[in-house]
């Protein structure tokens, strides 16, 4: 009970230290151990080594006159099986320069649909907070992989296959975007969905054929945070007809970061279940949930400096269970990390320092940063805001929403989406809790269980970890397009045990 009292007592001295510090000057102090430790090691895990992310803008046409700068591209020895033309297919890359910022550009690509133009307009967002969409892009749902002899081969379960396909580098200095003044770093969602909301007025302005098309907002991981606030902002231009309508239909979150105060809490449970911990682990490590708890409470919705010792106080629960894991990755819980990574995506970064690559892109000499340590450090007082909040208003003005988890992920597990999603409050969330469990199937076989009513959806899916596109792609092709299609669960679905919510 000392112990424990001494915890909250420092805790809130820890707060009222940072009241006074502004989050742009707030930074990881040496010695916390979930950055540093955990976080850095999924950078070394990705292979990945980025410096800093404010490249300068000399080599990527600071003075186009123009907001937004597209060209078709052609990578060399991308076709072949698919027997069309890129002409056809419509690939594109480009950069956009942003509207209220002082020297940001953000890039992107957009994959035309491979089965029809009028196939919805989907967007999708990498997390991190800080690490590129070129990952999904190559190894979840792009429209191709790369081979180990850095060729490109197509993916047959891109979501291209269905879907007018975007994929942007955000925040700033993520990817390819890029700035030269570090005050465009962004430190709240609604900077960052500021950002999204005008890229999307200039791109559909750039492409006015696709804005009749239904849109959907998707992404993983710490897109669960920029997922609920863009949809939000989208929702509210259209409302105040605030530049071109787009028309957006839903969004979809999948293992992701939405609900810190339910999540975090659901870390201990889902370790035991899982073997991580066993019982007298799960008790002790229980122990720290009420500072965690109470450090969130002070957190609230702001994203001010109380969210930083938020951060700190309740990554504590996370890194005890991985002293216990040891060289378990925390992504895919069924596999070791190899060494000092986790997974190896170095081809990605191989391809696209190649010289024809980049010609083809149109980014010049600018430096790829995978996974930005300087946006990651700038979104920390951010981490712990509750983003469900926002969430209920668009379920109630018909905007769709669906949440899916690969079972075998651990640090955004889908005990605590679910979890989550059983307890937002609104009017339809009785009849949620009570639907049944439905069976997910794809080629007769049962991939996922599935639980739906009106606008939400919540989808656990089988032999997955945290990205479900690339352990599970031909399951999340069809998730894609029987959710925006109307109905997730197929004609052969049958009830099942419910999914677990307590």
């Amino acid at each position: 009970m000392a112990n424990h009292s001494l915890l909250l007592l420092g805790l809130l001295s820890l707060l009222l230290l940072l009241r006074s510090v502004s989050p742009s000057d707030l930074t990881l102090p040496p010695g916390a151990t979930f950055p540093s430790t955990q976080a850095e090691k999924l950078i070394r895990g990705l292979n990945l080594f980025p410096r800093d992310a404010v490249p300068t803008a000399a080599s990527a046409g600071a003075d186009e006159p123009k907001r937004i700068v597209e060209r078709e591209f052609k990578i060399p020895g991308l076709l072949g099986s698919e027997g069309v033309s890129v002409k056809e297919l419509g690939h594109h890359a480009g950069y956009y320069r942003l509207s209220h910022s002082h020297d940001a550009r953000m890039f992107y690509f957009f994959f035309e649909s491979r089965s029809s133009k009028d196939d919805p307009v989907v967007i999708w967002l990498t997390g991190g907070p800080g690490c590129s969409s070129e990952l999904a892009v190559f190894y979840e749902n792009g429209p191709f992989k790369i081979a180990d002899n850095l060729s490109l081969v197509w993916n047959e379960y891109g979501w291209d296959k269905a879907s007018n396909l975007i994929f942007v580098d955000q925040p700033t200095g993520t990817g390819f975007s890029y700035s030269s003044d570090k005050r465009d770093l962004r430190h709240d969602e609604t900077g960052v969905s500021n950002d999204l909301y005008d890229f999307l007025q200039a791109f559909f302005k750039e492409h006015p054929q696709f804005t009749k098309n239904d849109f959907y907002i998707t992404g993983e991981s710490y897109a669960g945070h920029y997922i609920p606030a863009f949809a939000s902002r989208v929702h509210q231009g259209n409302k105040a007809k605030d530049g071109i309508h787009i028309n957006l239909k839903g969004f979809a979150i999948g293992n992701g970061l939405t609900d810190p105060a339910i999540q975090y809490k659901a870390y201990t449970d889902y370790a035991l279940d899982m073997g991580i911990i066993k019982e007298p682990d799960y008790t002790r490590i229980n122990k720290l949930m009420p500072a965690c708890e109470l450090a969130i409470k002070l957190c609230g919705t702001s994203g001010k400096a109380a969210c930083l010792a938020s951060y700190l106080v309740c990554n504590n629960i996370f890194n005890s269970i991985m002293k216990i894991a040891g060289n378990t990755n925390y992504y895919d819980i069924r596999k070791q990390c190899e060494g000092s990574l986790c997974y190896d995506f170095s081809n990605m970064e191989k391809f696209l320092k190649q010289k024809t690559v980049r010609d083809a892109l149109g980014v010049g000499d600018i430096e790829f940063v995978s996974c930005s340590p300087s946006v990651y450090q700038a979104m920390l007082t951010d981490w712990m805001r509750n983003l469900e909040v926002g969430i209920p208003a668009l379920l109630e003005d018909g905007v769709k929403m669906l949440i899916y988890a690969g079972e075998y992920d651990l640090i955004c597990n889908w005990l605590g989406n679910s979890r989550w999603v059983h307890s937002m409050e609104w009017s339809g969330q009785q009849h949620f809790v009570n639907s049944p469990t439905l069976s997910f199937e794809v080629d007769n076989k049962e991939a996922g269980q599935t639980k739906s009513h009106g606008p939400l959806a919540f989808l656990k899916v089988h032999n997955a970890g945290h990205m479900v596109p690339m352990d599970q792609p031909k399951a999340a092709l069809e998730m894609l397009k029987r959710w925006t299609g109307g109905k997730l669960a197929g004609p052969s679905s049958r009830p099942e045990n419910m999914i677990s919510a307590v």
